[in-house]
């Protein structure tokens, strides 16, 4: 998630343009308990910087690039912090404003960085990194056959990026199983955050990808083009933000506007108590109340979260999948001298209930692993009305009443005592035997791959379903 506040700090990093040794008052150096003391150690850190910057520069055994190791040591100072807060030179600054835009050159995979491991977050769909079956919690261990233990998070995704076209090798550890080589092929990522569908005729599938700034615009289109196209028939909306890796905090603030008349969306606090900033939803719910589920997964992160963690908290949405990624903290980017920017942690966000993500994720109201789905194929079988001497309905119309009589097998023996039923025939009790449980003459269902999706969008069915017989 990255909030984008552009703050001119040039002044305060200014000592990190050149290798000059700033002077020690004679106070800084006596009064160690006054007042003075943290600014006489920064100062004495500073020339310990500019000491050992000159000793490179001088004494290295082959010549140096004096801007590269600037922008190294500006980035190891930043990496030490945590694993979002990073240096971004104007290249890569200017690469991160078209990236919110929802355009970027790359492999279409969001990572982070785990014990020194680039570890993925989540592919975008329709991306080299999605088609190459890359999944979220997937350890990259190396690129074009060079270890990434000991790059930094900005140095590995500088490695990823390239020119369209060209190719890059990643070695990947995937749980349990051996590692294994992808050789992805670079290319112009667009990114179209919003999808939508319709379920069945009846439910609403809306999907996020990433929030840019089209995020909330497009979910919007979604909901108007679904009410059109469903009618009277609509029971309510999917919204899935599984391996979602979240984007612009303003966009999550919007989108979770759109479904609440009221309350609280989340709260930014920083490191002083007093610098707490909220945001409160406006009247108006574009779903006029009808059932939420959202789905979220492992992959969900960051804006993600906020939008996940409001409709939960609101009661407004039914949270389904599995916990998601935890990442609750707010990044900063902070535009500084020579083009560049800093990417900077500055706050922590919190869900109107006063939780904390960070580490925790969203823990869903319904938990549902992925998993495959089949149709089990069965011998045709006879139901009760297929069974001779049955007992007709009493409220059959005539036209309707049935006898279906199997037809007879010139080559079957009379049964005896004792032996098996054959498959499809009844018990001696007259009950269907477990094999012949299947309607012949009812539709087969179609195949459903996701799981998750199908459990949900029974879920609103069964909500409509109940507040439809409902009392008044």
């Amino acid at each position: 998630m990255t909030r984008l506040r552009f703050v001119s700090i040039a002044a305060t990093l200014a000592f990190l343009a050149v290798p000059a040794v700033v002077p020690v008052s004679a106070q800084d150096k006596t009064d160690k308990k006054g007042p003075g003391s943290d600014k006489s150690e920064l100062y004495q850190q500073l020339n310990l910087f500019g000491d050992v910057l000159e000793r490179i520069r001088r004494d290295y055994v082959e010549p140096v690039d004096e801007k590269s190791l600037i922008e190294n040591a500006i980035n190891g100072m930043l990496a030490s912090l945590d694993p979002h807060s990073s240096y971004m030179n104007p290249k890569n600054y200017k690469d991160m404003q078209v990236q919110t835009r929802g355009e970027f050159g790359g492999l279409g995979i969001e990572v982070t960085m785990e014990n020194g491991i680039i570890k993925v977050v989540s592919p975008i769909d329709d991306t080299p990194a999605s088609k190459a079956g890359l999944q979220s919690g997937d350890l990259i261990f190396a690129l074009d056959g060079q270890p990434v233990q000991g790059l930094t998070l900005q140095e590995a995704v500088e490695k990823m990026r390239g020119k369209i076209g060209s190719s890059i090798k990643i070695s990947v550890k995937r749980g349990n199983k051996d590692p294994f080589d992808v050789t992805l092929t670079r290319e112009n990522i667009k990114v179209k955050s919003t999808r939508w569908h319709m379920e069945g005729g009846d439910v609403g599938y809306i999907r996020v990808t990433s929030f840019t700034e089209q995020s909330t615009s497009g979910v919007l289109d979604a909901v108007d083009h679904i009410k059109k196209e469903a009618g009277n028939k609509l029971k309510g909306y999917v919204l899935d933000l599984r391996n979602n890796p979240g984007g612009l905090l303003d966009q999550a603030i919007s989108m979770v506007d759109a479904f609440l008349d009221k309350g609280e969306i989340v709260s930014v606090k920083a490191r002083k108590p007093e610098d707490v900033q909220r945001w409160n939803a406006k009247a108006g719910d574009v779903a006029n109340g009808l059932p939420i589920v959202v789905l979220v997964n492992g992959g969900s992160a960051s804006a993600s979260e906020i939008v996940a963690g409001a409709l939960q908290d609101h009661h407004r949405a039914i949270i389904l999948g599995t916990r998601t990624f935890g990442k609750g903290s707010v990044q900063t980017i902070m535009q500084v001298t020579g083009g560049g920017a800093i990417r900077l942690t500055t706050a922590l966000y919190f869900t109107p209930s006063g939780r904390s993500i960070q580490k925790e994720g969203i823990k869903p109201d319904i938990e549902v692993q992925q998993a495959k789905v089949e149709n089990i194929e069965s011998r045709p079988g006879f139901r009760e009305e297929n069974l001779r001497r049955s007992i007709a309905n009493p409220i059959d119309k005539p036209a309707d009443k049935k006898s279906v009589t199997p037809p007879p097998d010139a080559n079957a023996k009379p049964a005896k005592p004792g032996d098996k039923q054959p498959s499809g025939e009844t018990t001696p009790g007259g009950a269907p035997s477990p094999e012949a449980t299947t309607d012949p003459n009812e539709p087969p269902k179609e195949g459903v791959q996701d799981y998750q999706l199908l459990r949900a969008v029974d879920l609103i069915r069964g909500i409509s379903l109940y507040a439809s017989n409902r009392p008044n």
